[in-house]
């Protein structure tokens, strides 16, 4: 009987339980060499970064202190790794370089700063983003000790800028404090203000948007600022445009109003060439009808004190034009300025300063200086305002019918003509023929504390001419004038009727150098009550 062979498949049956464990073995090998040298090069890139790590606490403190010119404390301090390499902080404190035990000259809340990778493992020395979140700056009354103390001479070399290249800083919800003497401050809230290239010893690109503190507007603005000269801050090199509105005039006073502002400026911080225009639809002073009111400034202004000299100011109210020259200078500010007025209407001059309608018009040739003393607590605008000049009103009339009817005809009678008896037809050219009396109107005056005054004001009119001193009252309108009022004819045509004959007997009193009267008047009254009475007991 022949055995039969052995199955073939048994001396391979253990094969297929061999090669897996075999082949696994190898795969680990192979998966440990490739394993080895990426952990030896994350635990280079790790040491390399630990190393290298700009962001830990002993490399961020002069960093921030090259950003901000300050000495920095921080309150909390966290690194970021992911997605951007960086660190976020809490509770700043910033203090002067100089004058680390001085009180603190701002603080912060929230501050993150932000790189890239490929800046971090290509060793460049750049920051991504600097964000600063309520930043509030103190800076002490210009002038006093403590501003001294705070930026001794020398101290614009701290504002040079970072060594590192920020290519952004963004400061937003923050406020600068300018103090002010006696404790009051300046408050200017900035919404948001980034800073391109900061770096030092390079020019930055900025845009700004902030609130003015007085009076209070919005400013906007976007330029390019430095390099910053150390050794000359005045010398620092800036240009850019602005808007500035709306502009709350009421601030500055009693004066009313909202301007809108846009212009252009270049030059040096000390010495900053600034073209600007302004529309003003409702400007006032006190109660006075809102008035339109544009203008053109040209100005140079200087950054580090505020002062502005007024190059030209080229304004418009009405069909009248204004050209301004002079400056806002010292500490306080002093407003002096010399206004001239060409050939322009007086009603046009009055009406932002009389609510009612204006008592005369005409053409107007004026020269004044003015002064604007600093701003007290509450004294208003008419009080700090000092005008002093010369006007010319050569062919005025007054807007008054009915006084300037009855202004015709005491011009008739100083004429010696017989005023036209009124009927139906006659009482309508009469009316119609008083308003094409015109007089001049010139002289002399000041204005303090809101009062008007002249030592000389000269009125004519066809047949008279008064000669006046004394005041109007800017604020209620009241007037006190008295003068001499000279007459072609005699006393006797002050008057009509029976009056006049009473008269008569005293005209060799009033007739002087073979000429007609010559009477002493006084001018009394206000708004709706003005009158004209004879001043015969000389009062002064």
């Amino acid at each position: 009987m022949t055995r039969s062979p052995a199955p073939a498949t048994a001396p391979h049956s253990s094969k297929p339980r061999h090669k897996p464990r075999l082949k696994t073995r190898r795969m680990g090998l192979w998966a440990l060499c490739l394993a080895l040298p990426i952990v030896a090069l994350m635990a280079a890139g790790v040491y390399f970064i630990n190393e290298h790590w700009p962001y830990r606490y002993s490399n961020v403190e002069p960093l921030l202190q090259e950003v901000f010119a300050s000495q920095v404390k921080i309150g909390h301090y966290h690194r970021i790794y992911f997605p951007h390499p960086g660190f976020m902080a809490t509770d700043l404190t910033l203090s002067r370089n100089s004058a680390p035990d001085l009180p603190p000259l701002g603080t912060a809340s929230n501050l993150t700063v932000r790189g890239s990778w490929l800046d971090l493992l290509l060793l460049r020395k750049r920051v991504r983003l600097v964000d600063v979140t309520g930043l509030h700056i103190v800076i002490p009354a210009l002038g006093s000790s403590a501003n001294r103390e705070d930026f001794p001479a020398g101290s614009s070399a701290d504002f040079g800028g970072p060594t590192a290249v920020v290519a952004e800083l963004r400061i937003h919800e923050s406020t600068l404090d300018i103090m002010r003497t006696g404790g009051n401050r300046y408050s200017f809230p900035i919404r948001q203000l980034v800073i391109h290239n900061l770096q030092k010893g390079r020019a930055i690109a900025y845009s700004v948007d902030m609130q003015n503190a007085k009076p209070t507007g919005r400013i906007l603005s976007k330029g390019s600022f430095g390099p910053l000269n150390a050794k000359n801050l005045g010398a620092t090199p800036l240009s850019g445009d602005f808007t500035f509105a709306p502009v709350n005039l009421h601030d500055l006073g009693k004066i009313g109003g909202t301007l809108s502002s846009t212009g252009h400026f270049h030059g040096a911080l000390a010495a900053i060439e600034a073209d600007a225009t302004s529309n003003t639809p409702g400007f006032a002073v006190g109660s006075g009808k809102p008035t339109p009111f544009t203008a053109s400034v040209h100005c140079t202004i200087n950054g580090l004190n505020g002062d502005v000299i007024i190059r030209g100011v080229d304004a418009k109210t009405g069909a009248t034009a204004i050209h301004v020259q002079g400056g806002i200078v010292g500490s306080p500010k002093v407003t002096n300025v010399d206004i001239a007025v060409i050939g322009g209407r007086v009603q046009d001059i009055l009406r932002p300063f009389i609510h009612d309608q204006v008592p005369i018009a005409g053409v107007v040739w004026l020269r004044s200086h003015v002064r604007l003393e600093p701003s007290k607590k509450g004294a208003q605008f008419l009080e700090r305002l000092q005008v002093d000049g010369t006007f010319d009103v050569p062919a005025e009339r007054l807007t008054n019918q009915a006084t300037e009817q009855k202004l015709s005809a005491f011009s008739q009678r100083a004429q010696g003509l017989k005023s036209p008896t009124p009927g139906p037809a006659a009482g309508d050219q009469a009316s119609s023929s008083s308003t094409d009396v015109l007089s001049s109107f010139n002289g002399q005056a000041r204005i303090r504390d809101g009062v008007l005054s002249t030592q000389r004001i000269t009125l004519q009119i066809p047949g008279a001419a008064v000669d006046l001193s004394g005041s109007f009252n800017l604020r209620d309108r009241t007037v006190d004038l008295i003068g001499n009022l000279r007459m072609e004819s005699d006393i006797s045509h002050v008057t009509t009727g029976f009056k006049s004959v009473l008269m008569k007997p005293l005209i060799p009193f009033f007739k002087k150098d073979n000429a007609g009267a010559v009477i002493p008047i006084a001018i009394t009254g206000g708004p709706g009550g003005y009158k004209v009475t004879q001043n015969i007991a000389h009062r002064k």
